[in-house]
């Protein structure tokens, strides 16, 4: 600890012995700040982040130059999908201690590799703009917004917990359930996360506080309580119940004596009157059934005009659908095209809807107007570069990490929509040729060589298109 009028090492004293300043009270608030560290790092270690966040805050309260506080805040921010906030820690840490500071690393780690930091920026945008769905009430958007958030930063906590409460409003309780878990193994005591999944939880048994009632009622009831002077007594059901064999040969001779009367003076007289009302009861059934039969016949004709006018509504609907049955697709288009309209910078969600309409279309054989496929085409012209590029980041990023399969799909997108992008090609081919995909390894290797000759790419090309054929 150093004095903080001149600097210098402090020793045992209250005071210092280089200038003589009184650091008796400096001593207590370095010593707070430092159980506050030790508490916050302690919480880390146990992943209670929220309450490391809070320990750490109050850590630097006490003394706002504690460098490795904030770095540890910073790590505790990144963790949970705050990355703005973790670098802003780290840049005032960086400034308090501009030598030998791991934060340099941790800033390095971010700003010198161009695609994570684009997907950092893409990130917030695409969060910003689930809120922002989520304002203008279209909740769908919002879910795929925040779907894509999570592809990109799957431990993005506030993410997590927006799509939670969005399920939740959507009645999907499963679902939200399990993002809230995701929540949990991140961050085991956030406050949020813990009120959202009782809410939930309630929702998914909701019958468990009345089998509790009914157990401890039905325990209560399995004994009988009385007093007996200053003591009380406890017995059970089954002893009260517990006659005499005398007792029981009693009932049963009085209940044959009560038979016996009944067969004698009672029952023919019910007899009689049984019959009588039976035979107005077959009356009135006759009746009804005489009624319900012209009933049956009048509802039988109503059918069957009903049957007409639906078969003439199917014509018609049919008519104004067409005969594939393309509205659906009309919907699609018209989402699309809003979509663009609201946000032109969301291309994924636009490339997304637009996606989902050539899967229909390939597997229904729709057959759509010169208007609709003018329109298509506009927004596919529109779209395709931002399109192109931004799949390209996101299978390049999990190409670097390996994950070939995933990166297949976005690599083959961002080809799609831009046919000159020869890295996009090139780098699909060797995850097909990871994947153990040799057909579609060669033939794209081929594609490479005849779409760009000349360039390092159809060189190695040629070097990996050798190769799997001497496999074969």
């Amino acid at each position: 600890m150093i004095c903080y009028n001149c600097g210098c090492n402090l020793s045992e004293h209250d005071f210092c012995t280089s200038c003589g300043a009184d650091v008796s009270l400096y001593k207590k608030i370095i010593y707070i700040s430092n159980r506050f560290y030790n508490d916050g790092l302690e919480r880390a270690n146990v992943r209670d982040l929220t309450g490391a966040v809070s320990s750490l805050r109050q850590c630097l309260k006490f003394d706002k130059n504690n460098v490795e506080a904030r770095n540890l805040l910073g790590l505790v921010y990144f963790e949970t999908g705050e990355v703005v906030a973790a670098l802003s820690e780290w840049v005032i840490s960086k400034n308090l201690r501009p030598k030998k500071n791991i934060a340099d690393d941790y800033i390095n780690m971010i700003q010198t590799n161009p695609a994570r930091l684009d997907t950092i920026n893409q990130t917030i945008k695409k969060y910003n703009q689930a809120l922002t769905y989520c304002h203008q009430d279209s909740l769908d958007l919002a879910v795929i917004q925040l779907k894509k958030v999570l592809s990109l930063n799957p431990k993005f906590v506030r993410a997590h917990q927006l799509l939670a409460l969005l399920y939740i409003n959507d009645e999907e309780w499963e679902k939200a359930k399990r993002e809230l878990t995701k929540c949990i193994q991140i961050d085991t005591h956030n406050t949020t996360t813990l009120r959202y999944l009782k809410e939930v939880d309630e929702m998914l048994l909701p019958e468990e506080g009345v089998k509790q009632g009914n157990k401890k009622k039905s325990r209560a009831e399995d004994v009988i309580k009385y007093q007996s002077g200053n003591e009380t007594i406890i017995q059970p059901v089954n002893i009260k119940e517990g006659k005499g064999v005398g007792s029981l040969l009693n009932l049963g001779i009085g209940l044959l004596i009560g038979l016996a009367l009944a067969v004698c003076l009672i029952l023919p007289a019910r007899i009689q009157e049984a019959k009588a009302t039976i035979n107005d009861q077959l009356r009135t059934v006759s009746e009804q059934s005489d009624a319900k039969t012209a009933t049956i016949e009048e509802l039988e004709q109503q059918l069957n005009d009903l049957k007409e006018k639906n078969s003439t509504l199917e014509q018609d609907l049919n008519a104004f659908m067409g005969r594939d049955g393309n509205l659906q697709s009309y919907d699609l288009l018209a989402k699309a095209a809003d979509a663009y309209l609201t946000d032109p910078e969301d291309v994924p969600a636009v490339a997304d809807l637009l996606d989902e309409i050539e899967a229909q279309a390939e597997e229904e054989g729709v057959e759509n107007s010169e208007a609709y496929e003018k329109l298509y085409n506009t927004l596919l012209a529109l779209i395709g570069p931002d399109a192109a590029e931004s799949y390209y980041n996101m299978g390049y990023e999990e190409y670097n990490q390996e994950n070939w399969e995933a990166a297949i799909p976005n690599l083959e997108k961002a080809f799609l929509y831009d046919a000159t992008n020869g890295e996009a090609l090139y780098y699909l081919a060797n995850c097909y040729k990871n994947v153990g995909r040799s057909e579609d390894a060669m033939e794209a290797y081929r594609k490479i060589i005849d779409l760009f000759p000349g360039t390092r790419k159809a060189s190695n090309s040629m070097t990996f298109l050798a190769e799997l054929e001497g496999g074969e």
